[in-house]
C-alpha cells in the first residue's frame, strides 16, 4: 500500500482501530525480525516498510488525541 493511501485511511480511523492496526504490525514486524535472524526473510526491505507504518500509525493516533 502506497504512503498517501494508508495516511488517508488512517485519518478515517477512529482510535481503537488505530490501536489494533499498530498492534497487528507490530506481530508482523516481530515474525518477520524473527525470520530475518533465521535466515528465511526473502525481502528486507519489508522490515523498513512495517517500521514505518508503525511510525504512521502512532503519528496519526497522537493526531487524533491533541486534535
Amino acid at each position: 500500500m502506497k504512503a498517501k493511501d494508508l495516511k488517508s485511511k488512517l485519518r478515517e480511523m477512529s482510535e481503537e482501530e488505530l490501536s489494533v492496526k499498530e498492534r497487528d504490525l507490530r506481530e508482523d514486524y516481530f515474525k518477520l525480525k524473527f525470520q530475518h535472524g533465521v535466515g528465511q526473510l526473502e525481502n528486507t526491505g519489508r522490515l523498513s516498510q512495517v517500521r514505518k507504518d508503525i511510525s504512521r500509525v502512532k503519528t496519526a493516533r497522537n493526531a487524533k488525541k491533541t486534535a
